[in-house]
């Protein structure tokens, strides 16, 4: 398949609009600094001149003539390596303020692009390739601003210095460089054009083993279950192999630029002094020079130094080409993750905190225990709703994508306190109405109306705020247990915590931890049983208190005795609000005021457990025929 290449214009122009946004006066000063730099680094050379001619006077006419002349020049010349020094110190400290400060704000934007970021973008992209954004592209960036650009500024500088002192010293030897120059540009677009094509791929194969290795160890158990080591470390070697050979074919690119680029300037060297040789030996062909000055040792020497130095610098130019492509390639997928269409959300009814007074909603600030929806209209009026949690949805069709449906009419309604229980085969859709009753993705057909409002005016951050849910994949974060069950609710006291840890039935396992409510949680709970974590993670949502609860399989981590233990905390959890719940283990479900049977996206039977006995269809068939939907 053909890759595109990054523009690497706009890239760079990008780069550096958000570098100088952030940074203008700290990089003028750098500017600056590096410019000094850079005279200072030629002085030797334009010296070197004055100096041979001065003693050459001074053969002629004795030492007590040029004296002073000799440690004048000296004095400037330790003047200028001081301030060049005191440049190149100033110009290296503010660099990695600067990298360190932007690659800070990079990722800070990159972060927060990301929360807003749906979870479609989650659901087709690798979580390794995700996370290589944070480091293996951004290091490339870091490259590129602490070392690449100043580098090449600081080169380009002197060239053009020592382009200038050369036409003052001698217009034929500068035509020697000249063509020497070509060559060196010729073997740098060839080999560095090579190289740069394979630093592509190679830092595409870097994301794409980094995700690999992700992935594997996040399935660690279930490769050792399954005796798949050897298995897996063979498909490793398949996505290594692939990286070894783009690495070795960039890096091969790049590391023949280096000698090439050396013996070029040493045959310059040589043609130069061959050239400035004949010239003063012939004394027929007058030197060409801004300076006016003939021809002799006085303008060859120094010239000499200065088409080492030219060549040294060109070459240090060409090395930073494999870092430019390496950050270009690395900032172009920065770019394409800020650049990501952020969730959209047009709705404007907001949730709010509300007290009665004479029969009247009204809004307030203090937190009552009370919510109401907010509805602005477009006279400028606002009427309040009561959170009531009543859902309804009506002729929903639904695709993940355009040419296939995996939702077809449905139609269904919860009242408040109702509890509503979905059950079907996997892929039946089940899991999909509660991620479209969030918003976690938007219908394609028909309206979803809680406590009468279509959800698409709700506020997203407002809209899920008002509903708890519980998955059947738990997910704890790094930190205390208390601090993961107040995820819930930020502002939740310790008392509530507690509250609804017991509530949820994990009380009792947690004060037999080594330090309670304090004990530390790492790798998504790895010290917990998968029961506990679901058990956490019950009370993460009990503690939110929302009108609306989904549960998503929230028990199928718990064995049949500890289910027994919580369905109790449930119950207390569920009572008065309105509750979907999907479970494939169907004595869960008997006591669910209706239950909707699913069937390749459609609600084939719906009526409460005895009603659906009692017709026996599909749902006396499941049940008679297992408690666990297969």
């Amino acid at each position: 398949m053909k890759q595109n290449k990054p523009n690497t214009k706009g890239v760079i122009g990008r780069l550096m609009k958000l570098l100088f946004t952030d940074y203008k006066k700290q990089l003028i000063l750098v500017a600056v600094c590096i410019l000094l730099t850079a005279l200072a680094s030629t002085v030797a050379s334009v010296f070197m001149n004055f100096f041979i001619n001065t003693i050459g006077e001074g053969l002629e006419s004795g030492w007590d003539a040029i004296d002073t002349k000799i440690y004048t020049a000296i004095g400037i010349m330790v003047a200028i390596y001081a301030v060049g020094w005191v440049s190149s110190y100033l110009h290296t400290r503010t660099m990695a303020i600067v990298t360190q400060g932007f690659l800070n704000k990079m990722r800070k934007r990159m972060f927060s692009k990301m929360q807003s970021l749906p979870l479609k973008y989650f659901d087709t992209n690798s979580h390794g390739d995700i996370m290589s954004h944070y480091t293996n592209d951004i290091d490339t960036m870091r490259e590129l601003i602490s070392r690449t650009i100043p580098q090449i500024i600081s080169s380009g500088l002197i060239v053009l210095l020592l382009v200038f002192y050369m036409l003052w010293l001698s217009a034929w030897m500068a035509l020697v460089v000249a063509f020497a120059t070509v060559a060196m540009v010729f073997v740098t677009k060839k080999i560095g054009g090579n190289s740069a094509k394979h630093f592509i791929k190679m830092q595409r194969s870097i994301a794409k083993t980094e995700g690999f290795v992700e992935e594997m160890m996040e399935g660690q158990k279930v490769i050792k279950v399954f005796c798949h080591e050897q298995q897996s470390e063979q498909d490793f070697d398949k996505v290594n192999e692939q990286l070894c050979r783009d690495a070795t074919n960039a890096n091969r690119f790049a590391n023949i630029l280096m000698p090439i680029m050396g013996n070029i300037g040493n045959i310059l060297y040589v043609l130069v002094a061959f050239v400035g040789g004949l010239l003063i030996v012939s004394g027929s062909v007058k030197n060409v020079s801004l300076s006016g000055e003939a021809m002799g040792i006085a303008v060859v020497v120094p010239f000499l130094n200065m088409t080492k130095q030219f060549t040294n610098n060109v070459t240090q130019v060409s090395q930073q080409m494999n870092a430019i492509v390496m950050a270009m390639a690395g900032s172009k997928r920065v770019f394409e993750l800020l650049d990501q269409e952020p969730e959209m959300d047009d709705g404007y009814v907001m949730l709010v905190n509300c007290r009665e007074e004479n029969g009247k909603i009204v809004e307030c600030s203090e937190r009552t225990g009370k919510w109401a929806w907010k509805h602005p209209h477009g006279d400028g009026t606002v009427t309040y709703t009561e959170l009531k949690g009543d859902v309804r949805i009506e002729h929903m069709d639904f695709g993940y994508v355009p040419e296939k449906t995996v939702l077809n009419d449905i139609t269904l309604y919860a009242e408040p306190g109702q509890k509503v229980a979905f059950v079907g085969a996997t892929g039946a859709g089940k899991t999909t109405i509660t991620n479209l009753i969030n918003r976690f993705y938007d219908i394609d057909d028909g309206k979803i109306r809680y406590d009468g409002i279509n959800i698409n005016k709700i506020k997203k951050a407002d809209l899920r705020r008002s509903l708890g849910i519980v998955l059947q994949d738990t997910n704890l974060f790094t930190g205390t247990v208390m601090e993961n069950i107040r995820y819930g609710k930020l502002d939740a006291t310790d008392e509530e915590c507690i509250a609804a840890a017991k509530l949820a039935g994990a009380d009792s396992f947690v004060t037999r931890l080594p330090e309670g409510y304090d004990t530390m949680l790492t790798a998504n709970g790895a010290n917990l049983s998968q029961g506990q974590r679901q058990l956490l993670s019950i009370a993460r949502a009990a503690v939110a208190d929302p009108p609306v609860m989904i549960l998503d399989e929230a028990t199928s981590s718990i064995d049949t005795r500890t289910e027994s233990l919580v369905q109790k905390g449930m119950d207390a959890l569920m009572r008065g609000r309105t509750v979907f719940v999907i479970a494939h283990r169907l004595s869960t479900v008997r006591n669910s005021d209706v239950i909707m049977v699913l069937e390749h996206g459609h609600i084939i039977e719906r009526g409460s457990h005895e009603e659906l006995i009692a017709r026996k269809g599909k749902y006396y068939q499941l049940y008679t025929g297992a408690f666990e939907l297969e």
